[in-house]
C-alpha cells in the first residue's frame, strides 16, 4: 500500500525544479485516469495534475516516475503562448477581420475568418496530436537520466507504464497514439543497446 502523503513528497521531489511552482498534485480516486492533467491555460498560475492513488499504487516505482515525469513533460510542453508560425498566421487572420468588419466587406470578413479558423485549427493539433506527444516521452526520458535512471531503462519503464496503464483503466486495448509511442521508445532503446554494443566491441 502506498502511503498518498509520502508519494506526493517523493513525487514534488522527483518534479523539474521548473514545473514546482507550476504544477499542483491533486488526490482524486474517483477519477477513470490513472493520472490526469488538463490542458494547461497559459493565464493559469499553476497546472492540476491528478492521480488516483487507488490505481497508481498497481505500478512499479520506476513506471510511476516515469509516467509522472511524462505527464509533466506535456504539461510543460503544450503551451499555446509558444512563438510559431500558426500563430502569427492566426494573429493576422484576426486582424484582417477585425479591419474587413470595420470596412464593411462582407467578403473580405469570411476570408480572414477563414485563415483564423485553419490556423487555430493546425495550432490545436500541434500541441494536441501524437508529436506533442511522444515529445513529451522524449523530454521525459531525459529528465528521469538526471534522476539516476539509464536511457534504456527510464524507456523501459514507460513503455511498461503505458502498457498497463489500459488495463488499470478499464479500456481493452491501448489507443492509437499509445502504440506509436511505445514503438517510438522501443526504437529508441535498440538505438541505444546498438550504440553501447558497437562502441564497446574490439576494433578489428
Amino acid at each position: 500500500m502506498v502511503n498518498p502523503n509520502t508519494e506526493i513528497a517523493r513525487l514534488k521531489e522527483l518534479m523539474p525544479a521548473s514545473a514546482r511552482m507550476k504544477i499542483k498534485i491533486i488526490l482524486n480516486d474517483r477519477q477513470i485516469p490513472v493520472i490526469k492533467a488538463k490542458f494547461p491555460r497559459p493565464w493559469q498560475p499553476s497546472h492540476p495534475l491528478t492521480l488516483n492513488m487507488d490505481l497508481w499504487q498497481h505500478l512499479s516505482v520506476a513506471e510511476r516516475d516515469l509516467l509522472f515525469l511524462r505527464t509533466i513533460s506535456w504539461v510543460m510542453l503544450a503551451n499555446l503562448l509558444k512563438p510559431n508560425g500558426y500563430q502569427l498566421l492566426a494573429g493576422a487572420g484576426v486582424a484582417g477581420g477585425v479591419l474587413e468588419l470595420m470596412q464593411g466587406d462582407a467578403v473580405g470578413l469570411l476570408a480572414a475568418g477563414g485563415v483564423t479558423a485553419l490556423a487555430g485549427w493546425q495550432l490545436w493539433r500541434g500541441v494536441t496530436g501524437p508529436q506533442t506527444e511522444i515529445a513529451a516521452d522524449d523530454r521525459a526520458v531525459q529528465v528521469a537520466q538526471r534522476r539516476g535512471y539509464s536511457q534504456t531503462d527510464a524507456a523501459n519503464a514507460l513503455i511498461r507504464a503505458i502498457e498497463t496503464v489500459p488495463a488499470l483503466e478499464g479500456r481493452r486495448v491501448p489507443t492509437q497514439t499509445e502504440l506509436m509511442r511505445c514503438q517510438n521508445l522501443r526504437t529508441q532503446t535498440r538505438m541505444t543497446e546498438f550504440s553501447s554494443v558497437s562502441m564497446g566491441s574490439p576494433p578489428p
